[in-house]
Formats: C-alpha cells, sequence, structure tokens
C-alpha cells in the first residue's frame, strides 16, 4: 500500500534531481526554490525510509536504493500522464471493419483486396479473422462480422444472408512434385493406393469432393488426413505422397512456386462459386463497400 503522505511532487522531484544531478537544477526545473526542492526530497527519504542519494561529491548520485525508486516512479509517473492525457484528450475513435475469410479466398483475393483497401482508405483498421464457415456465417448472423468473403454458404445454411459472387473456383487434387501419379497413365483408382487428405465434413467442398470421388467409384474413401488448413496440408503433401483434395484458391502461390503440382482430373463436379456473405437487408456502412468495391477489383 502507498504511504498516505506521499504525494506527485515528490515523485517529480526525485526524478527531476536524479535526471540534473542537482538539487539547484531541479528546483529550476520545478520552478520552486532550492531549500523547498531540499525539504521535499528529505520528506520522501523519511517516508521510504531509505537514503536515495549519496551526497558526498559535488553532484548528487543515485544510490542503490534510489536507481531502483527511478526506474518504477518514472514509469508510474508516466503512465499517471498518459492516463490523464487519454481522459482530457481522448483520441478519435478509428473505424474498424470486422471480416471473416475462409481458407480458399485468405492466400490471394482478400490479401490483394486489404492492401488496395488501405490505399484508398487508411483510416480504417481492417479486423480479419480465418475460421469454419459454420462459425463465420454464425458470428456474420450476430453483428458480429460486417462480411464472410470465400466460398458460397450452402444450401441449408443461408437463412439470414445475402450472397455476391465475385467467381467460380475450381476445386483441385495436389501433389508434390514427383508424385507417382504424375504420368499419363494412371487410373482413378490408383487415388486408393496413396494417402487422401479430404476437407472435413463441415467444409463447404466437403459434398462436391465426396460425390467426385463417388462418380469415378470411390464410393467409401478412407481419408488419412481431413483438412483445409494451407500450413498443415503444404508440409504433408510436400513430404509424402498424399493427395490433397483442396480449393484451388488456397494452394495457389504454392502451385505457381512449383511446390504443388494439380493431378490432372476431369472435374465437372469440382467447384463452386467465391463472394461476399452479407446479413439479408442491411445496407453496408461505407467502409464495407470500400472494401467490397475493392475485392470486385482484386477479383478481376
Amino acid at each position: 500500500m502507498l504511504h498516505s503522505h506521499l504525494r506527485l511532487r515528490h515523485l517529480r522531484c526525485f526524478l527531476e534531481t536524479a535526471r540534473l544531478g542537482s538539487l539547484s537544477a531541479a528546483a529550476s526545473a520545478l520552478h520552486v526554490s532550492q531549500p523547498a526542492a531540499s525539504k521535499t526530497i528529505r520528506e520522501l527519504e523519511d517516508i521510504l525510509r531509505v537514503q536515495l542519494f549519496d551526497r558526498s561529491g559535488r553532484k548528487l548520485v543515485l544510490t542503490p536504493a534510489g536507481r531502483v525508486y527511478q526506474a518504477h516512479a518514472g514509469t508510474a509517473l508516466a503512465d499517471l500522464e498518459r492516463a490523464q492525457k487519454l481522459v482530457l484528450s481522448p483520441p478519435p475513435e478509428r473505424p474498424r471493419l470486422h471480416v471473416g475469410v475462409l481458407p480458399t479466398a485468405a492466400t490471394g483475393l482478400v490479401p490483394r483486396a486489404a492492401l488496395a483497401f488501405r490505399e484508398s482508405r487508411p483510416d480504417v483498421l481492417l479486423d480479419v479473422m480465418t475460421g469454419p464457415n459454420w462459425l463465420l456465417l454464425s458470428l456474420l448472423r450476430e453483428g458480429q462480422l460486417d462480411l464472410v468473403v470465400g466460398r458460397m454458404p450452402p444450401a441449408g445454411n443461408t437463412e439470414g444472408l445475402g450472397f455476391r459472387r465475385l467467381y467460380w473456383e475450381r476445386v483441385v487434387p495436389v501433389v508434390r512434385a514427383g508424385h507417382p501419379l504424375l504420368r499419363g497413365d494412371w487410373d482413378h483408382a490408383d487415388l486408393t493406393r496413396h494417402p487422401l487428405m479430404l476437407p472435413p465434413a463441415g467444409a463447404m467442398i466437403s459434398g462436391s469432393v465426396r460425390s467426385w470421388l463417388h462418380s469415378v467409384g470411390i464410393t467409401d474413401p478412407q481419408p488419412a488426413f481431413e483438412n483445409v488448413s494451407l500450413a498443415f496440408g503444404r508440409e504433408v503433401v510436400t513430404r509424402s505422397d498424399t493427395v490433397w483434395f483442396i480449393s484451388e484458391g488456397v494452394v495457389r502461390p504454392e502451385i505457381e512456386a512449383g511446390a504443388l503440382v494439380i493431378l490432372p482430373i476431369r472435374n465437372e463436379l469440382l467447384g463452386g462459386p467465391v463472394g461476399i456473405s452479407l446479413r439479408e437487408g442491411d445496407d453496408p456502412r461505407p467502409e464495407a463497400q470500400a472494401l467490397i468495391a475493392a475485392l470486385e477489383a482484386a477479383a478481376q
């Protein structure tokens, strides 16, 4: 507990004396007399019951206890001054836009749009949240997100939401460079001879991937992994013969860099629209309208 006799003048006088190494200089800086400054330092030492300055030389030098007190007292006084400034002159509240981003849009579309949005609206803080579609769409309905960017919500999960399509995106099987299936004579049945990484049941592309596998005779796929995360999928696929079915947008940078390769297939059933989900009937704020315009431009 702070001593009841401790005052801000004690801290200011002590800190100025420590900084300048002279009572007379500290008194001048604080616009008080030297006797008053000397009395204030003595009062502080009496309160703390410790000597703060070594007075044996011409210049006042902090004792070990004085150095400890200087470090903490200086921080405390700076915090008090900052708190006073924030209360008396609070900074203007910065507009904030809350955006949910699904994996298919997180590696290309949204970063490009975010940079363009930053150029046009540097005053707005863009708060980006990634996660599964069921979570992001729930937060959108509750008003905790302003919009969600990614695959179109499935038919049973569109209540209260509107969707603005930006483009159609493929779902592709990707493998490492040099994978055994990267030859012209492989058959769909060969997929079962390698570990499969499929989207989990909650992912929007899960149904179309399993429908395609069923259409080529793989009626009961037994995946080794269920995942739509780029970080995990990239590491597993590049280190093994795993075949990963994933939205092309998630892995586009890895494909362009040559780290992953699209396994050629006929994929009429694989793919879907990518766009912007909004609350139905809502009129987007100007900040949201600016981001939507940036997303539409980036989608071109």
